[in-house]
């Protein structure tokens, strides 16, 4: 993390008992997608508690090695400048295919014009981009990360 991404987590860390820090199982600084656009508008949704969730594509977690996400984790929320914007605190984690995911999650990603087509195609845009990038493959059967999350600071 950066000095000033410590700063801003340091000050809502400070508001917290020794043992709710203790509980916290993981600590990550992170923007949503990948252009500029998108993570600003992402991050702007969140800090609104507009955006109250959200999906990554499974086979990203296995190809780096990455433990998955657990309840409780905190995300200092970036925008595209890696400046922080808030802190979200993971409360739901769930895996499912793609074409499982149901209208009301896609409705608290809280993107686009909020229908579940709007969701599909971005996300099938989004996955197919992103699967190329690291060697992977996506399809309606690609299992997701599903996060439910909410803004604490």
């Amino acid at each position: 993390m950066t000095p000033q991404q410590q700063a801003f987590l340091d000050r809502y860390l400070t508001q917290l008992t020794a043992a709710e820090r203790d509980a916290i199982p993981q600590i990550i600084a992170e923007y949503f997608c990948d252009d500029e656009y998108n993570a600003n508008e992402c991050a702007r949704l969140i800090d609104t508690k507009v955006k109250r969730a959200s999906c990554s594509l499974k086979q990203g977690f296995d190809i780096d090695d990455e433990p998955l996400p657990e309840v409780g984790r905190l995300s200092l929320v970036l925008d595209w400048a890696k400046k922080p914007v808030c802190i979200v605190k993971l409360t739901q984690i769930k895996i499912m295919p793609f074409n499982k995911v149901t209208p009301e999650f896609t409705a608290l990603e809280g993107e686009g014009d909020g229908s579940y087509a709007w969701w599909h195609q971005a996300h099938v845009n989004f996955f197919s981009r992103y699967a190329a990038n690291i060697g992977a493959t996506f399809n309606d059967d690609s299992d997701l990360v599903l996060e439910w999350f909410e803004k604490v600071y």
